[in-house]
């Protein structure tokens, strides 16, 4: 990646103020009170400003644009506040802007032409799961302001994008200049081969706003009818349907394999790696021991899941032997050194930054690295001499840290262990491999998570309990049962110390100067902090007002939850309400570990913004060959863009993968009933989740019954207007399943609760918005659209 020419309009220029100042006054021709240099704007000229400015409407550069000093400032302040708490802007990084407004720098699909020809494209992912993504038009031409030819991009495409406010209404609110165009749009389609007599048949697409395509017998490459298959539009004729050529036959729709091939076909996720970087992971060579410490004597371990095929982490504690640290521990965390292997721009690094990061599917792993390099050379294998970079870190016995250093070495594993293995010789039932390890190596351990664990109690974390569903798949791919494992004391040691490790590579690269990529998240927005509240008022459970949220403000309602029957609902309501961690150049600190900086570096091998902060530690502490380049240190914006959107769309695949699973197993049992709760609210009905299975299905509002419904959006819940029955977040319900669309991931529910008494608040029937009258009996209608509801 090449830099980026910054634009003029990224940070305003000294003396700009006045310039701006003519911008909003332009943008606001119609106010009546004129715009004063030096006094402060109206509301909808500062809204207006912020919106026009975004990144850069901070407190001290909207006072320079408007020319306020002195007590001015002050009512600005107080003005800034108070459109804070109306939700009309909220505060990202050090600026303000609008709620839901685009980054400066993201990603965009082009979906569409507008009626004047030009391209429309909407963000790869939106983080927004209650709003619509908002459209952006694509300027094709950079207008003369960067330099060099400016990226041409088509239907179809995904591009990166710089983005600015529109600047004339009633269009998009956004238009966008191309940075650099990341896939192009692929011939190939995916769907499901349905035979027809005569031979050939016919593509289903996967896809809701697909259309069939037709398949002549000579090009169904031996596709049976069930078939998953993708192929190449072969020729489209005038009249009639589009014509295909089968390329592969993946197998039935019916296996597993399908079911996730579907998904990384949809979201587009690169699943096989091309020839060049192959030959170049097979060409790497095992690294030797220059610019190397040899630590190969330390007894680190690893500790992962039971079917782990790669070991990018391993650790090891024991007292300081310091007089100065009396009863405190050293713990020290190896990491596996990619960075050696992966340098910047090689076909490796390249193909890495495409993906992102590895996705992880039940019945697979599309990994973001070769198995050469990630299963093999960089594997912390048992016995085996492996490259890493480690970080010793030293602490009080009250969990305070008193220093670490970071150090390139030579290690060789003392042992490979599970989770489960580990705990179980912790908790009296040693095997044959930790027998003779439980003394030296793991009881120090635990005693130094111990330790850490002071310091996480101090610190005060957000603690949220939302159980994590493991699906066990049969032999022929399809599920054979879904349950929520265990969560011991060994996955919250690696953890913690994990954590330690992420905020000392992020404390060295500041000491140094070092540009870095973050791992920041956010403080939940207004908006969601009122929806959340007047959720919790229902409950009679309370919570702060005000801009400055601390996590422990929502671990006390956590706490006043706590062994309720509305307890999981309280959990999951309170993680709707937390902000999405990005990556960033800029730092914000972490809302939830409740840490002022913070940087991914455990994970190298499946995550590339692990490999860029290794890189950056080996440039900055001059550990060698391999470090962070001036270039990459120029595009840091763009990539942690990349990388964001590249973590949503894995974590996307892999949920509509497990719904398309849980609906294929349920697709067999349609007329049976089930145990459920209220997951969600919205005028058209219902969501209930299915705890035993972590299924997700509707409820239409006109299955529900004759009676006319009340939809109360402060208090998430569905009353009949004449009986005063109905439905609320988090109500325990008992349905029959409708229906089962595999392929979609979709379930539809019957109602089979009576429902209970609402309070007579909930069903009055007010015209303000808040409440809506809803006629169930007539709204025949009302039914989402099959597919992610």
């Amino acid at each position: 990646m090449s830099r980026i020419p910054r634009d003029p309009t990224e940070r305003p220029a000294r003396g700009a103020g006045k310039k701006q100042l003519r911008a909003a006054q332009a943008a606001a021709p119609a106010q009546k009170e004129p715009i004063i240099h030096g006094a402060v704007p109206p509301r909808d000229v500062l809204m207006r400003f912020i919106a026009e400015n975004p990144q850069q409407a901070s407190k001290r550069e909207i006072a320079k644009a408007f020319g306020l000093k002195g007590e001015a400032r002050v009512e600005l302040k107080a003005l800034l506040r108070s459109l804070e708490e109306d939700g009309l802007v909220e505060k990202k990084r050090k600026s303000l802007v609008r709620p839901g407004a685009l980054p400066p720098v993201t990603v965009l699909d082009i979906t569409i032409r507008d009626i004047d020809g030009e391209l429309i494209g909407r963000p790869a992912e939106w983080l927004d799961a209650d709003g619509v993504a908002p459209a952006v038009l694509i300027r094709q031409s950079a207008g003369g302001k960067a330099k060099g030819k400016a990226p041409v991009a088509g239907l179809g495409d995904r591009v990166l994008a710089k983005i600015f406010p529109a600047k004339e209404r009633g269009g998009p609110a956004y238009t966008a200049r191309i940075i650099k165009v990341l896939d192009k749009r692929k011939d190939a389609v995916l769907g499901v081969f349905r035979s027809t007599p005569g031979g050939g048949g016919r593509l289903l697409p996967i896809d809701k706003r697909g259309e069939e395509v037709l398949v002549d017998p000579d090009f169904t490459a031996d596709a049976k009818d069930g078939d998953l298959v993708e192929v190449h539009l072969a020729r489209l004729g005038r009249y009639g349907l589009p014509r295909a050529q089968v390329q592969n036959v993946i197998g039935s729709v019916a296996s597993e394999k399908a079911i996730s091939m579907i998904a990384i076909h949809a979201h587009g996720i690169p699943h096989v790696f091309p020839e060049r970087v192959l030959q170049e992971a097979d060409a790497a060579q095992a690294v030797t021991m220059a610019h190397r410490e040899d630590w190969r004597s330390l007894p680190l371990i690893t500790i992962d899941p039971a079917d782990a095929k790669d070991h990018d982490d391993a650790v090891h504690a024991e007292p300081d032997p310091s007089p100065d640290n009396p009863g405190g521990f050293i713990v020290t965390v190896a990491i596996a050194d990619v960075s050696w292997y992966v340098r910047p721009k090689s076909a490796l690094d390249l193909e890495a930054l495409k993906r992102g990061n590895s996705v992880y599917f039940p019945d697979r792993v599309v990994p973001m690295l070769p198995e050469r390099i990630s299963n093999d050379l960089c594997s912390l294998k048992e016995g085996v001499d492996r490259p890493a970079l480690a970080v010793r870190m030293r602490f009080s016995k009250e969990g305070r840290k008193a220093g670490h250093t970071f150090h390139r070495i030579m290690m060789r594993s003392a042992a490979k262990l599970s989770y489960q293995q580990a705990q179980a010789a912790i908790d009296g039932s040693p095997d044959d491999k930790t027998g003779p390890i439980l003394e030296p190596i793991l009881k120090p351990l635990w005693e130094g998570y111990r330790i850490l664990s002071r310091g996480r109690e101090r610190r005060q974390p957000l603690e949220l309990d939302v159980p994590e569903r493991k699906i066990i798949l049969k032999p022929d791919g399809t599920v054979d049962r879904v349950f929520v494992p265990e969560r011991l004391d060994a996955h919250k040691l690696i953890e913690e110390m994990m954590i330690q490790a992420n905020v000392a590579a992020a404390e060295t690269l500041e000491q140094k100067r070092q540009v870095l990529i973050y791992r920041v998240h956010d403080q939940p927005s207004l908006a969601k902090q009122e929806t959340l509240r007047e959720f919790l008022q229902t409950l009679d459970i309370s919570l702060a007002k005000g801009g400055n949220m601390r996590a422990n403000h929502f671990n006390g309602v956590l706490a006043r939850a706590d062994g309720k029957p509305y307890e999981t609902m309280v959990n999951e309501m309170v993680l709707r309400s937390q902000s999405q961690a990005i990556y960033s150049p800029e730092n914000i600190g972490h809302f939830g570990l409740n840490l002022m900086r913070y940087a991914h570096f455990t994970s190298p091998i499946r995550r590339y913004a692990d490999l860029v902060v290794h890189r950056a530690l080996v440039s900055s502490l001059g550990l060698g060959e391999g470090g962070l380049t001036p270039q990459e240190e120029g595009v840091l914006d763009d990539i942690a863009a990349e990388i964001s959107t590249f973590e949503r769309r894995a974590m996307a695949a892999e949920r509509d993968t497990v719904d398309r699973l849980i609906a294929h197993h349920l697709s067999g049992r349609v007329g049976e009933e089930f145990d459920g709760r209220v997951s969600g609210v919205i005028k058209a009905g219902l969501f209930v989740t299915l705890p035993a299975y972590g299924a997700d299905g509707f409820i239409p509002i006109s299955t529900l019954g004759r009676d006319y419904f009340i939809y109360d959006e402060a208090h998430q819940a569905l009353s009949g207007e004449k009986t005063g029955l109905g439905y609320g977040l988090g109500d325990p319900v008992r349905v029959k399943l409708a229906e089962a669309v595999p392929l979609a991931g979709a379930l539809r529910f019957e109602m089979l609760s009576e429902g209970r008494k609402m309070p007579t608040a909930m069903r009055s029937f007010h015209k303000s918005g808040r409440r809506d009258r809803v006629n169930a009996g007539k709204r025949p209608g009302t039914r989402p659209p099959r597919g992610r509801r």
